[in-house]
């Protein structure tokens, strides 16, 4: 679903590169989750696959689609992406970022309406994914009425209204507190069972990472060119005492490790 070949890209501001020649895929139907020390880039990734920032040389690849947009992109290309008809992603970042203005229900909606679609079918598709994310009765309610997992659910089917394969999350848990950051950890991994989507996950959280993903990548180096890869001893329908296993444990270990010498390298580079 996800090829990343060779890329490289650096900020114009910065002395060094962010990656260099930089290779990884994520799999169809696939929940991966990714995983580095603060400031490795991990969001800049999810910027290139959006289009946000574009990559020097190298290819990335959605769906065997190169999805790159260069100078010389002809003007028709341009405005087709630009315009919402070429969508092969869905992004939800750190923050909700719901507009207060906007009942639940038209903040859902938005995906739908920027690609002009009539209002009664934006309406039935919204009131569809607001009961799939358990939101049904909540459909005229403004976002500073919700508490702070609602307000995720809630931007999870917008992100889901955009219609697309292909689900970037980036740490959209991390701001809540830790009752409800793991109820929404089960409840993710229920919707994620229950559809045929794609997910790459960012996370800070090892422990999330591990009871989220089937594999989770490490993004290592600077600049980063490799991304190790673990996969997850865990079947598709997991529990929280499935995280004690010993082989859990050791993967933990092994993965915090990893990290905590990355951490040095940035520290001291």
């Amino acid at each position: 679903m996800l090829d990343f070949r060779e890329v490289t890209f650096g900020y114009p501001e910065d002395e060094f590169l962010m990656f260099d020649h930089l290779s990884f895929h994520v799999d169809k139907g696939e929940f991966t989750a990714m995983i580095g020390a603060s400031g490795v880039g991990k969001s800049t990734i999810f910027r290139l696959i959006n289009r946000f920032l574009t990559a020097e040389t190298g290819h990335i690849l959605v769906d065997g689609k190169d999805i790159g947009v260069t100078e010389d992109t002809d003007r028709k290309k341009k405005k087709k992406l630009l315009s919402g008809d070429d969508v092969y992603c869905g992004y939800m970042p750190q923050r909700d970022l719901l507009f207060p203005w906007r009942t639940v229900e038209e903040n859902v909606m938005l995906p739908m309406q920027i690609r002009r679609e009539k209002k009664a079918v934006c309406r039935e598709k919204a009131g569809e994914l607001l009961a799939r994310v358990g939101l049904r009765g909540y459909e005229r309610k403004y976002p500073s009425e919700l508490s702070g997992g609602m307000r995720q659910r809630a931007s999870f089917a917008r992100t889901l209204a955009v219609g697309a394969k292909l689900l970037l999350l980036d740490e959209p848990f991390s701001a809540l507190d830790a009752i409800t950051r793991a109820s929404m950890q089960e409840w993710l991994r229920e919707q994620w069972n229950e559809m045929d989507k794609t997910v790459f996950f960012i996370t800070h959280d090892v422990d999330e990472a591990i009871f989220l993903s089937q594999r989770i990548l490490v993004l290592t180096g600077r600049p980063g060119c490799e991304m190790k890869e673990f996969r997850v001893p865990l079947p598709a329908n997991r529990t929280r005492d499935m995280m004690e296993a010993v082989e859990v444990r050791e993967l933990k270990e092994q993965i915090s490790e990893l990290l905590r010498k990355e951490a040095l390298q940035w520290q001291e580079s």
